[in-house]
């Protein structure tokens, strides 16, 4: 018995890990996140679950895609965020604009 609750322990806390990692890159993802944000919302992700017993934070909060979404839009300030948008694009535009100059060029 002993080791099927190993096996379900061990398997919990993969599950776990593969939820904070992706949360942990969605929200990178999102514009105007830095280090300090991300470090923030997994110390409160973290907390929350060590504070109401909760083992996974699948059940906590759900998709880790739109939980990093929301987490974003609660730790960035709007202007940051719209700027980090407009900066985002414009560099598209350069790569794209680059990416036909090579090809023009044959470069």
């Amino acid at each position: 018995m002993a080791r099927k609750d190993r096996t379900a322990e061990a398997a919990e806390e993969k599950a776990r890990e593969k939820w904070m990692a992706r949360f942990q890159v969605r929200l990178a993802m999102q514009p105007g996140v830095d280090r300090a944000v991300v470090l923030q919302a997994v110390k409160e992700v973290t907390t929350h679950c060590a504070d109401t017993g909760e083992k996974s934070p699948q059940t906590a909060y759900g998709d880790p895609d739109a939980h990093a979404v929301r987490t974003a839009e609660r730790l960035v300030p709007a202007d940051i965020a719209a700027r980090a948008k407009r900066q985002g694009a414009a560099v598209d535009k350069l790569g794209s604009v680059l990416k036909r100059a090579r090809d023009v060029t044959g470069l």
